[in-house]
C-alpha cells in the first residue's frame, strides 16, 4: 500500500468531524421540513452534543437523555445512559471532543475566521474552567433531579435554559422551517439565542470557548482522560520541554507536562508539533515513559 499523502493526514480530522456529523443528522427531510426524526434509532445515545430536537438527527444526546432519565426516575434510562458515558469515556475519554462533536466542528470552523487579534484564552481561564463541573453537577444532575414539579417530574434544565447546541441545531433550524413554531417563541428562545450568538462571535476570538468553559459533557468526558484505554504518552528519552506542543495546542495545554489533561480534547495537533515525534498514543501504558 502506498503512503497517505501528507494533506490527507492533516485534514483526516476534519473529515471524520464532516462524516460524522452528515451521519448522526442523515435526516435531510427533517430540516426540509421542520420536522423531527422518530425512528427507532432516536432510542440510542450518540457519544457527542447531538441534540434530540434537531431536525436531522437520527440518535439522542447523552446529556440529554441523562437528564431526562433523572428527571423522570428512569433508573433503566439513567443506568443505560451512565453505562453508554461511562464505557465510551473509558475508550477514548474527551476524543469524543476532538473528533465526533458536531458543536465541536462548528467552533473549529468558526475559529478559522481571520481575526486581528486571536486570544489564547479569556481573562479567568483559569477560573471559568470549573463553570463546565458547576453545571454539569447543577443543571444536569442535581436540578432535573431534586426541581420537580407538582406531578413529581424534574426536567432538562441544561437543554432548556443553556444549551447552545440545541438551539444551533435545533431551535433555529424548526424555527425556521416552521412557520407556526415562529409564533410560539418567547423569552427563553431569545435567551438561548443570546448565549449562541455570544459563544459564536467568541469562537472566532478564543478557540472553542463552549468546550472549555460550559459544556457538561467536556467537563465528564475529560474526567476520563488520565485512565482512559487510549492515552498520550511522552517519551522522557525523546522530549526537551521545548514547549512546540503547547504552542500548538488551542487550549494552551503543556502536554509535556500533562499530556492527559481533563481539558485536552485529543485532536493530535501536539503530534504534528513536535519536532521530536515524543508524543505518541499508547492503550493502556504509562502517561511517561
Amino acid at each position: 500500500m502506498g503512503k497517505i499523502p501528507r494533506a490527507l493526514k492533516r485534514r483526516a480530522r476534519l473529515l471524520v468531524q464532516l462524516g460524522w456529523a452528515a451521519l448522526s443528522n442523515g435526516y435531510v427531510q427533517g430540516f426540509l421540513g421542520g420536522k423531527i426524526w422518530r425512528g427507532g434509532t432516536k432510542a440510542f445515545c450518540v457519544p457527542g452534543l447531538n441534540c434530540y430536537s434537531c431536525p436531522g438527527a437520527l440518535g439522542a444526546c447523552p446529556l440529554g437523555s441523562l437528564q431526562v432519565s433523572l428527571a423522570t426516575h428512569s433508573g433503566r434510562g439513567t443506568a443505560y445512559v451512565l453505562g453508554f458515558l461511562i464505557l465510551v469515556g473509558a475508550l477514548i475519554g474527551r476524543g469524543v471532543c476532538g473528533w465526533l462533536c458536531p458543536f465541536g466542528l462548528v467552533q473549529d470552523l468558526l475559529h478559522k475566521i481571520p481575526f486581528p487579534q486571536k486570544l489564547r484564552k479569556l481573562p479567568g481561564d483559569r477560573v471559568l474552567k470549573w463553570l463546565k463541573y458547576l453545571l454539569l453537577a447543577g443543571f444536569v444532575v442535581i436540578l432535573p433531579l431534586f426541581a420537580l414539579d407538582a406531578f413529581g417530574q424534574g426536567t432538562t434544565w441544561f437543554c432548556k435554559y443553556v444549551c447552545p447546541s440545541g438551539t444551533l441545531l435545533a431551535g433555529w433550524p424548526l424555527a425556521a422551517a416552521n412557520e407556526g413554531l415562529r409564533g410560539a417563541l418567547g423569552w427563553l428562545f431569545t435567551w438561548k439565542s443570546a448565549i449562541l450568538i455570544v459563544l459564536i462571535l467568541l469562537s472566532v476570538v478564543v478557540y472553542r470557548p463552549f468546550c472549555r468553559y460550559l459544556c457538561p459533557l467536556g467537563a465528564l468526558y475529560g474526567l476520563f482522560n488520565p485512565v482512559s484505554l487510549v492515552r498520550i504518552r511522552v517519551s522522557e528519552a525523546k522530549c526537551i520541554s521545548c514547549g512546540a506542543c503547547q504552542k500548538a495546542c488551542g487550549l494552551d495545554i503543556p502536554v509535556w507536562k500533562t499530556p492527559n489533561s481533563p481539558e485536552c480534547i485529543r485532536c493530535g495537533k501536539c503530534f504534528a508539533a513536535c519536532p521530536h515525534a515524543a508524543l505518541s498514543v499508547s492503550p493502556g501504558k504509562k502517561e511517561i515513559s
